[in-house]
């Protein structure tokens, strides 16, 4: 069973998050909807803060995982930096109020129009990843009278045992610079009027539930620091990504104090701050995606409960073959039976769960677990199907962070032929 301790039973046998009915929510906000527990992404950002208890560090979200203002609003108050990946990222922090001096500038691809955009706002620091890319941003910073804090973002080549899409760290993989070259680069960019060097960054990949690829990546960067200090390059921090993972079935999880512990020990003494740029373990098991049975279909090799979520609304599992537990909100005593919980869309991969004993009639609330973290932020308009509203729930109060798009809304930007 998958680890979402914001959810129990009520009285009525209905499935609460925080103290709000699934069932209230439904009725209230429609569905497909995903759901937020704002006091479980409050006490994941706290046991990361007791983990680095002591430490000079900074806690940057990811905001990949899940990018609603609500969301970065919530972290920001908590006093989260943030991680991010465009400059559509910025202004969604910004937005929210985050701190411009805690983000992190991170990606292969950064326009001149996002560096133009992360200088103006002073941001705290590029994860630079390629040579061209600290050649455009020099001559971007130096054009606009500026200086750009970097790091390097260094592939320390470490296996981490995830899938392979989410899988980072390696040779052959498109993130960071090869770690051979990263000590000339330092010295490069060190003699350049538009950069000041002041961190170094790794990132081997998502979904890590064994921390010995994290501590070894850590102790190939704290070498080359040590290189780069006989070079005379001092740096203000480490950055050691993110990756923690959830248990989203039977997985078994160090938690953050067990998952850094090593990290820390490999830079037990260092005088750099810490960073990290955590994002499915902050928010992945603190949301959930409510859905409808429409149908019950019965085959002769499958059963089918179709659902009013799709593919569009929850990608992971067509993507990646991911794995989401599927809980009825209300407890029925129809007779359960095995059945692939599927969406509507024309496509054989439009799938949310497969295989799962389920006891539901038509009508019924499903609630698909572990779905705050790549959920929305990966939904799409496929099928001309509009994204899902979004719900933060608080204590015993639930409020729209996101309304439902309209069909109207899709395309609101598009034109007929002249």
């Amino acid at each position: 069973m998958t680890d979402f301790p914001i959810s129990t039973l009520h009285g009525d046998d209905s499935l609460l998050i925080e103290s709000v009915a699934l069932s209230e929510i439904a009725e209230r906000f429609g569905t497909p909807t995903y759901v937020y527990s704002r006091q479980a992404l409050t006490d994941a950002y706290h046991a990361y803060e007791q983990a680095l208890a002591g430490r000079r560090a900074t806690i940057c979200y990811a905001v990949k995982a899940n990018s609603n203002l609500g969301i970065l609003d919530a972290f920001a108050r908590l006093g989260a930096g943030f991680d991010i990946v465009s400059g559509g990222e910025l202004k969604r922090v910004l937005a929210a109020g985050g701190d411009p001096a805690k983000v992190v500038f991170s990606g292969v691809g950064k326009t001149v129009d996002e560096i133009r955009l992360a200088l103006d706002a002073c941001i705290g620091c590029f994860n630079i990843e390629s040579p061209e890319e600290l050649d455009r941003l020099d001559t971007t910073a130096r054009a606009m009278g500026k200086t750009a804090p970097i790091a390097f973002r260094v592939n320390p080549d470490v296996d981490p045992k995830t899938h392979p899409y989410i899988s980072t760290g390696l040779k052959a993989n498109k993130f960071g610079v090869a770690y051979s070259d990263a000590r000339a680069l330092y010295r490069r960019a060190a003699t350049m009027d538009g950069i000041a060097v002041c961190g170094i960054a790794s990132h081997i990949g998502s979904q890590l539930l064994d921390p010995a690829p994290v501590a070894e990546a850590a102790e190939r960067v704290l070498a080359l620091v040590k290189q780069l200090n006989a070079d005379g390059i001092e740096l203000d921090h480490i950055d050691i990504g993110g990756g923690m993972g959830i248990r989203y079935d039977d997985e078994i999880l160090p938690g953050a104090t067990r998952f850094l512990a090593p990290v820390l020990e490999v830079l037990a003494g260092r005088p750099e701050a810490l960073h990290l740029e955590p994002g499915r373990s902050l928010i992945g098991n603190a949301g959930l995606l409510l859905t409808r049975v429409e149908f019950l279909k019965h085959g002769e090799e499958k059963h089918f409960a179709i659902v009013d979520a799709a593919m569009n609304d929850l990608a992971r599992p067509a993507l990646y073959d991911a794995y989401h537990a599927v809980v009825p909100v209300q407890r029925s005593d129809t007779p359960a039976q095995t059945y692939d919980v599927v969406g509507p869309i024309c496509e054989s991969g439009d799938f949310l769960a497969r295989d799962r004993q389920l006891a539901v009639r038509a009508g019924d609330l499903l609630a698909i677990l572990s779905a705050g973290a790549y959920g929305m932020t990966m939904a799409s308009n496929y099928n001309t199907r509009p994204r899902a509203a979004e719900v933060m729930v608080d204590g015993e109060v639930c409020y729209a962070i996101r309304e439902r798009e309209r069909v109207e809304d899709l395309y609101a930007n598009e034109h007929r032929l002249p």
